[in-house]
């Protein structure tokens, strides 16, 4: 029998090459890798403030304080001076806060949980919410499914992210957040008629959203606590009050 052809030969070696570029270039896959990850889970974002989640028994005073400076601040909007006063206390408090990446992953975390609420995904929204909160969103998808009714949502932008209120109590900070985006909802009944919404029609929302972290905690990641209408809105937006 003869040799494998020539021009075979090369795309064996091309197609070879490939898959070793493929897989240098990506990783391999375990498996369990989510295409939207808790933003919250690797909050430093520049080499100075990557920082270790504390252990328990570590001396925190072994990492940098946190910046408080204006640029670090820079950007962020306060909506009274208790509010400014609360997240400085924070960021005194938790070295492992910074206070621009905080805004960006509380913004990133918004996105996620709007959408996963109308996608039902509750394993999504089960890494993001606090217990409680959790439960009224699971309430609601369940209460949908029995319906028949679907949501469709987009978030074309998140506009802002102010500071409504921030403090430190029992060994948890909280911090308020007045979300201000733009969206297009719509909820459809079983037969796929709109009840609620226009897919056409971009709205402008206000949520006050509640984030909340245990300062002792070896985990950087911050839950969602409470959510509510932050102000009176021409639609009603498909997200549940929940706290």
């Amino acid at each position: 029998m003869g040799g494998i052809p020539a021009d075979l030969l090369i795309y064996i070696i091309i197609a070879g090459a490939l898959v070793v570029w493929l897989r240098n270039t990506l990783g391999t896959k375990s498996g369990d890798e989510r295409q939207r990850p808790n933003p919250f889970e690797n909050q430093p974002s520049s080499p100075s403030q990557t920082v270790e989640p504390i252990p328990a028994n570590s001396e925190e005073s072994s990492l940098p304080l946190a910046d408080l400076s204006d640029s670090a601040l820079k950007n962020i909007e306060f909506e009274s001076e208790d509010a400014k006063d609360g997240f400085m206390e924070i960021a005194r408090a938790d070295r492992m806060f910074h206070p621009q990446d905080f805004i960006k992953n509380a913004k990133e975390a918004f996105v996620i949980v709007v959408e996963a609420f109308a996608d039902g995904d509750k394993e999504m929204l089960s890494e993001l919410l606090a217990p409680q909160v959790y439960e009224g969103f699971e309430a609601a998808i369940d209460e949908r499914s029995r319906t028949g009714e679907s949501v469709d949502t987009e978030i074309h932008a998140v506009r802002a992210a102010d500071v409504n209120d921030a403090a430190i109590r029992e060994g948890f900070a909280f911090i308020t957040l007045r979300i201000r985006a733009e969206e297009t909802a719509v909820i459809r009944d079983r037969d796929g008629k709109i009840i609620s919404g226009d897919p056409e029609r971009i709205t402008e929302m206000a949520d006050l959203w509640t984030f909340g972290r245990k300062l002792k905690s070896k985990d950087p990641t911050w839950l969602i606590f409470e959510t509510k209408d932050g102000e009176p809105e021409n639609h009603k937006t498909p997200l549940p009050d929940a706290s």
